[in-house]
């Protein structure tokens, strides 16, 4: 009897951003493949993967990648970053052994990663083809911030190879240029899509049918805002995450409601975020207009935040507004801005479509 295909997926835990892109890829291809294995490495907790993630799969819960080291969700700490990828690259060659001896002992068919380098470069090793998959790459982001250094030469070399032995780069809309890379592949938005839920959401929250409903949600990633010391906000209530245990007049937590975080960016009348791939997308493809604060010189921004004024509402608030609580005003000139037509999440069906053939499918098939 034929085994069921096995799928390795490894999923940054550098924010909730590399799961909302992956997830969409995993429960398409669970609907074609209901047998499907899947193993999925991540440092994300579980509970998070199951939230998004509809089939089955073991977890291994380690990291392969860490990203960026945060001060908060919209500055990096460039100095123990360099530590650590020096670090990391220290024992390279012993790392994608290591991750080689894994895939030949598991022996999936197919290494699926968004965005880590080191599993492509252990399943090369180990004769597994791999695909990756994001809007941006860790080889790029690495370039931007350390390609003057005397140090980073080799590092970047390493990341690009590792890029490089893919079978493919599925780079996601929106998404950074990656002129570097060979065999990119486009594909569509990758979103999960929520409930239009707003009635029950209010019932929830017993909030006035007049009540505007903003959700503060930073990606994964703490952003200390004093909110506590804000102003009363006239006619909006602010949802912010359970974990911030801030008591306000103008805000609640949304995790109480019982209801998905897909389920809420959809119900609400606006998300308050930093530029970050799954949110932005996600706001765009449910119809939820988004108001940001921009990161400090993160060199993906700009290819969302341009994707968004044309697909979807945003506008940008600055620190010291955000900082004083002075939402209003920006919130007030997002809602004045004419919907655009909404763009359809067509990535995951894209991706899945590419994957296929490794998992014992043929597109024609599906």
């Amino acid at each position: 009897m034929q085994q069921p295909a096995h799928l390795f997926v490894d999923i940054s835990a550098h924010g909730f951003g590399h799961l909302a892109q992956a997830a969409p890829v995993l429960n398409a291809l669970s609907k074609r493949l209901p047998e499907l294995r899947l193993t999925i490495r991540s440092g994300l907790p579980t509970d998070k993967l199951q939230a998004r993630v509809t089939a089955g799969f073991t977890h291994l819960q380690e990291r392969s990648d860490f990203g960026y080291v945060m001060h908060d969700a919209v500055s990096l700490d460039l100095e123990a970053t360099a530590l650590a990828y020096r670090r990391q690259h220290a024992d390279w060659d012993g790392l994608v052994d290591r991750d080689a001896r894994l895939f030949r002992e598991l022996q999936p068919n197919l290494v699926f990663s968004d965005v880590a380098y080191l599993p492509l470069a252990g399943a090369a090793r180990a004769g597994i083809p791999s695909v990756s998959m994001c809007s941006l790459n860790w080889a790029e982001l690495f370039a931007h911030f350390f390609a003057s250094e005397d140090w980073a030469a080799a590092i970047h070399r390493q990341m690009l190879d590792a890029y490089a032995g893919t079978e493919c780069f599925l780079r996601a809309t929106p998404g950074m240029a990656m002129a570097d890379l060979p065999r990119l592949r486009p594909i569509g938005p990758l979103a999960a899509l929520g409930n239009d839920c707003r009635q029950l959401l209010r019932e929830r929250l017993g909030s006035g049918k007049d009540e505007r409903l903003v959700l503060i949600a930073f990606g994964g990633f703490d952003k200390q805002l004093p909110i506590a010391a804000w102003p009363a906000i006239p006619g909006v209530r602010c949802l912010i995450p359970q974990a911030w245990q801030l008591t306000h007049p103008s805000v609640s937590a949304f995790e109480p409601l019982g209801l998905s975080i897909a389920d809420v960016l959809r119900s609400v009348d606006a998300v308050l975020t930093k530029p970050g791939y799954g949110t932005f997308a996600e706001a765009a493809c449910n119809g939820t207009p988004l108001l940001y604060l921009r990161r400090e010189d993160w060199p993906e921004q700009d290819f969302l935040i341009d994707w968004l004024q044309t697909h979807g509402r945003c506008g940008e608030i600055s620190a010291g507004e955000l900082l004083a609580g002075r939402l209003l005003p920006s919130l007030e000139a997002l809602w004045r801005q004419a919907a655009p037509p909404i763009p359809t999440p067509s990535g995951a069906e894209d991706a899945a479509a590419v994957l296929l053939p490794w998992l014992g499918m043929s597109t024609r098939q599906a």
